[in-house]
């Protein structure tokens, strides 16, 4: 069984995008190296508790943190995986926040044959 995070307004065919959690938390380290802690501490606390349950981030905060993690996808420091992947969440907030919508994240656990 695998535990992951759904956030809402992702990629897929239903709007979501499945993320590791050790993923998630291994990049608040990354946000935490690249962003000062007055702009970057929400993020790298929602990033660093992900596993902690379900959250919803109302939409303007979304906007906002589309543009952190932006700023640590491209960070000179930041390895293409942690990259990519804070990308993809910047995509996903972005959406949300333009549609009005709270970014949802939910706390999911499945068989590895199920994925």
């Amino acid at each position: 069984m695998s535990t992951h995070i759904v956030t809402s307004h992702g990629a897929d065919f239903f709007g979501q995008d499945h993320y590791e959690i050790r993923d998630l938390t291994s990049l608040a380290g990354y946000a935490e190296g690249c962003l000062s802690v007055s702009d970057g501490e929400h993020l790298v606390r929602l990033l660093a508790h992900a596993g902690d349950g379900d959250q919803a981030v109302p939409a303007d905060q979304a906007a906002a943190l589309a543009d952190l993690l932006r700023r640590v996808a491209r960070h000179r420091f930041v390895r293409p995986k942690p990259s990519a992947l804070a990308s993809l969440l910047a995509n996903a907030a972005t959406l949300a926040a333009l549609e009005g919508e709270p970014w949802t994240w939910t706390l999911t656990t499945e068989t590895e044959a199920a994925r």
